[in-house]
């Protein structure tokens, strides 16, 4: 079996959170195994690494994976693509469609966002869970596949399941074992080696020397709550590369939401305690002053900020700032 730290290698998984470890692991034992998988955690955490995982190290490795986002599938569509249709079985069906589940014969296949499927489709799903088998889109005709299934969702399942929305026994097929990732915010030691990888992986992409950050721009990134997770913090070293010219990432490089947390830090007292409001209000005031500056200028404004123009423009919208009350 795969050691833990060879997985982490592989797969440039990085962090050493005791939760992130645990999940991990989960994966590793069960992989060899054919049992349904349920993934867990909210989006951005890098729950699409676990199937691959799994798939890796099962005895399906040499046959295909197929990974499907749900809920980016139309949902007339839907069933077309998880099952495929007959010729004329629908207008503009103008031949026969071979679906996911039947490519993925003999692998794995990995559905993403599952709580977005409407009742018919869980009873298809349902149903291959069971018997391993489906029909085609406007056909009577049975087909057998041999599929292990792994599913993700980023929303309360137990809730979907109590609210109607989602089967109970769909819910309990999946559930046999579930493997929950941790939020960024609940892995702190996690972040300054994640930052440090990204930057080094788009410093080369982008052919740009830096070589690190400032401690300024470090201390707001480990203060940030990363509502985005993993892919935003990606996403915000990737930006602040592109952007930057420095040698070093500083707190002006990082986007308004990190950076006026830590302006906010620096102008508090020493005994005061934020809340979400008290940023928030503490944001909003930034914001007009720095409007005022440029005489309401949102280009210039925004440039000023380092943040895009539709940001700002979120951002007046979101706070309810108006010009001729200000």
């Amino acid at each position: 079996m795969d050691s833990l730290q060879t997985i982490k290698q592989r797969f440039s998984i990085i962090g050493n959170n005791n939760q992130l470890n645990i999940a991990l692991q989960k994966a590793i034992r069960v992989a060899p195994t054919d049992i349904s998988v349920l993934v867990t955690g909210e989006s951005g955490v890098g729950k699409e690494v676990i199937p691959k995982i799994i798939h890796s190290l099962s005895h399906r490795k040499h046959a295909k994976y197929i990974a499907v986002n749900c809920g980016a599938i139309p949902e007339g569509t839907i069933d077309s693509e998880l099952f495929g249709h007959e010729k004329g079985s629908f207008t503009g069906a103008h031949e026969r469609k071979i679906g996911k589940f039947e490519f993925a014969n003999g692998g794995t296949i990995f559905l993403d966002e599952i709580s977005t499927m409407n009742t018919a489709m869980q009873i298809k799903l349902l149903r291959v869970l069971q018997d391993k088998t489906f029909y085609r889109v406007g056909s009577t005709v049975p087909i057998k596949v041999d599929v292990r299934i792994i599913a993700a969702t980023n929303t309360d399942i137990e809730e979907e399941v109590k609210k109607g929305t989602f089967r109970e026994d769909l819910f309990y097929r999946f559930n046999v074992l579930r493997i929950n990732i941790p939020p960024l915010a609940k892995r702190p030691e996690d972040i300054e080696p994640l930052a440090i990888f990204f930057l080094k992986m788009y410093s080369r992409q982008f052919q740009k020397d830096i070589l690190g950050f400032s401690d300024e721009a470090l201390k707001a990134l480990k203060n940030y709550h990363w509502p985005g997770n993993v892919r935003e913090l990606k996403n915000i070293i990737e930006r602040s590369i592109v952007l930057t010219e420095n040698k070093s990432i500083t707190l002006e490089d990082l986007p308004l939401d990190i950076s006026i947390i830590k302006k906010y830090e620096q102008n508090k007292s020493p005994n005061m305690k934020e809340t979400k409001k008290e940023l928030d209000s503490y944001e909003k005031d930034f914001l007009i002053k720095r409007l005022k500056e440029y005489r309401w200028n949102k280009i210039k404004t925004a440039n000023s900020l380092g943040i895009h123009r539709n940001t700002l423009l979120y951002k007046i919208k979101k706070f309810n700032i108006l010009k001729e009350t200000t």
